[in-house]
């Protein structure tokens, strides 16, 4: 059986249990605990950066990032399932990567507070990544991405809703005085695909 190493609360993590779900491959991957910060845990040898999720497969190959790991649970399941063919692929890939951004930049934030003793932290620093979120968000409440259908959202979908409740989880859900669009999105995508809950972090 295949592992995948993760956290609860990783938006990255939940990306990839949320496609297992979709995809029908949650059996065929268990899932093992990682903490980033122990230098104990076995992690750094499994992915030289130290960072989540990576999946081991059965012959002992390991992938990662987020983004390599759902390119192959997608090939896992036969193709162009989260991913479309032809020149539509590209914009999933392109909406898949500025979902992600927003948890970058948020991650970021929440790095400058947790490892930074008070004295050291740098505001203009989480301004920067701030602004970055501010316009990732204002560019998917513009051109909002398209309602899932049948519990079948692609890699994109995936991503933003992931991002979306990182938001939730470290921030409070402030992003929510802002952007209705989307947060009605993300309430169609709750009810859409059940396995948003249930990947909720505790």
């Amino acid at each position: 059986m295949q592992t995948l190493r993760s956290s609860s609360a990783s938006p990255f993590g939940r990306k990839i249990k949320l496609a297992l779900s979709v995809l029908g491959l949650a059996d065929k991957v268990k899932v093992d605990l990682a903490n980033t910060l122990d230098p104990e845990d076995n992690l750094r040898a499994q992915n030289p950066l130290g960072k989540i999720p990576c999946l081991i497969l059965e012959d002992g190959n390991v992938l990662y990032d987020s983004r390599v790991i759902t390119e192959y649970l997608d090939y896992m399941a036969g193709g162009e399932k989260l991913f479309p063919a032809g020149a539509e692929r590209f914009d999933v890939l392109t909406q898949q990567a500025l979902a992600d951004g927003i948890c970058d930049a948020a991650i970021q934030i929440v790095y400058e507070s947790r490892m930074r003793p008070e004295e050291k932290r740098h505001q203009d620093w989480v301004d920067y990544q701030q602004l970055k979120i501010d316009r990732a968000l204002t560019a998917f409440e513009s051109n909002p991405l398209p309602q899932v259908q049948h519990n079948s959202p692609n890699a994109a979908q995936i991503a933003l809703a992931c991002s979306l409740g990182y938001l939730d989880l470290r921030f409070g859900g402030e992003w929510r005085n802002s952007y209705p669009k989307l947060v009605a999105w993300l309430e169609d995508f709750a009810s859409s695909v059940p396995a948003f809950d249930k990947t909720r972090p505790e």
